[in-house]
């Protein structure tokens, strides 16, 4: 609920700015009764579970519509599926900018799918908002001036706090984001990359099941009439 109402304010705030704009200024997607934006998102495919996303988010818009929209005008979403491939995410994001004439980009999903599109969208001047990927070098402007990334963690944010949750307890301080993940690499022992992450969530995972059956061991042995048994989570608990 508080990253729905954190994604709203961000949503909200970006459309306010175009329904502040001159409509004689002819600006792309924008009339006095529409805000016209696109998106991909993968509605086929090995990965069509996440198209979830793209319904909420056009059911979502259609809720601020039914209470009258920004300033009068309705937000109108066109999502596009590209199976989660990058070249039907460059087909289908042309189709939107240059038939469908949205105003920007919104929360398309995927790190290659946005990237293979980001430098199409500066050529046409198309922002590309809040989109759904966790690959940190989204936020640097000098590469991606039109891009600005959404609520997602970045990957290696994420890695870092998995691999301080699953190692020794919290004995330092990291006051930025750089501090942390040179903390958390100098813990794993080399640098966190994309491919490492699911190493660093395996070794988290097996330290946290071997503490939870010594914890639960321990448990046993000290009280009798204990049974220990694996729920449904897969975690050893010692029930009494």
């Amino acid at each position: 609920m508080y990253q729905t109402a954190i994604r709203s304010v961000f949503v909200t705030a970006a459309f306010l700015a175009f329904s502040m704009s001159a409509v004689s200024a002819e600006q792309r997607g924008v009339t006095d009764s529409e805000i016209r934006i696109g998106q991909t998102m993968p509605y086929s495919g090995a990965l069509s579970a996440y198209s979830a996303l793209g319904k909420a988010e056009i059911a979502y818009f259609n809720l601020v519509n039914d209470r009258g929209g920004i300033n009068g005008r309705k937000i109108r979403l066109i999502s596009l599926d590209d199976g989660y491939v990058p070249s039907r995410t460059v087909e289908q994001t042309r189709r939107l900018v240059e038939s469908d004439d949205v105003a920007l980009i919104f929360s398309s999903l995927g790190t290659a799918q946005n990237n293979a599109i980001a430098k199409y969208l500066q050529a046409k001047n198309v922002p590309q908002l809040f989109l759904a990927s966790g690959a940190s070098k989204f936020g640097d402007i000098s590469q991606f001036p039109k891009a600005l990334m959404g609520i997602q963690a970045p990957f290696r944010l994420a890695a870092a706090a998995i691999a301080f949750a699953g190692t020794l307890a919290w004995n330092g301080r990291a006051d930025t984001e750089r501090e942390f993940v040179s903390a958390s690499q100098a813990r794993v022992g080399r640098p966190l990359t994309p491919m490492s992450y699911a190493g660093v969530a395996r070794r988290t995972t097996r330290r946290a099941v071997a503490v939870g059956a010594a914890a639960g061991t321990a448990a046993y042995v000290a009280t009798p009439g204990c049974v220990q048994v694996t729920n449904a989570y897969g975690q050893v608990v010692t029930r009494c």
